[in-house]
């Protein structure tokens, strides 16, 4: 499949990305899912809750920061008392030793752990600088960028990769169906930047709330009419 075939016509595209914004918002109100104004809390909110469930990475974070007020404190600390520390949020070993390379990276290019200096980078200088990072990829970096640097991307998450099939706005360009590079810019391109951030946090409320992989509560969705899936699992 070519790249530009994942596509959908870009006329009935936005008007549908239109309405269905719309109804998410009057259905959650843009929650934002106790993301964090902060940008490198808002990172190390986003490692927690990789492949965790909302109760479990909200503790594991809380920890961390009672523990580690300070993030200058975590490059003196071992890999294996930070694990102990985050515990909750499970892969914890993965994700200290992430954390430790992190800080070490923001000490060599900013003399502190601050992500601060990219509130003066452009979006691509942002995105290409995070996704430098070890173990950061372009889904974090930009949830690091949308909520904690009030620039205008979409994350896509598997909440939204998932709706998005679903709703018939795109497909995936692999052959396994995964949400690659190449989808999340495409996903991006076709949002209105100015609906960027309230689609996001409402998609991910109303995955968490109806659409779900398996047994999506369809009957009682408020985008049904958008919807182009033809069974319960999502399949085309």
């Amino acid at each position: 499949m070519r790249a530009d075939a994942a596509k959908p016509d870009t006329s009935r595209l936005i008007a549908d990305v239109e309405k269905v914004a719309l109804k998410l918002k009057k259905e959650y109100h843009d929650f934002t899912h106790h993301n964090k104004k902060n940008p490198l809390d808002e990172l190390f909110f986003i490692l927690c809750s990789i492949k965790r469930s909302e109760k479990v990475y909200v503790k594991a974070f809380k920890s961390l920061k009672r523990n580690f007020p300070r993030y200058d404190l975590l490059a003196a600390t071992s890999t294996k008392k930070l694990s102990r520390t985050i515990s909750w949020g499970g892969l914890q070993n993965q994700k200290a030793a992430v954390a430790k390379e992190i800080i070490k990276r923001l000490i060599e290019s900013f003399g502190k752990p601050t992500l601060a200096p990219l509130e003066k980078m452009s979006d691509e200088g942002c995105e290409s600088y995070l996704t430098s990072l070890p173990g950061i990829g372009k889904k974090v970096a930009r949830c690091v960028m949308l909520y904690s640097l009030n620039m205008k991307v979409f994350p896509v998450d598997s909440h939204c990769w998932r709706i998005s099939k679903r709703l018939g706005w795109i497909k995936s360009t692999s052959k396994h169906q995964f949400c690659s590079s190449r989808n999340m810019d495409l996903l991006q391109e076709m949002i209105p930047s100015k609906l960027r951030l309230s689609l996001h946090v409402n998609m991910v409320s109303l995955g968490r709330d109806k659409c779900s992989a398996r047994l999506p509560k369809c009957g009682t969705c408020p985008i049904a009419r958008y919807c182009q899936k033809i069974d319960v699992y999502g399949n085309k």
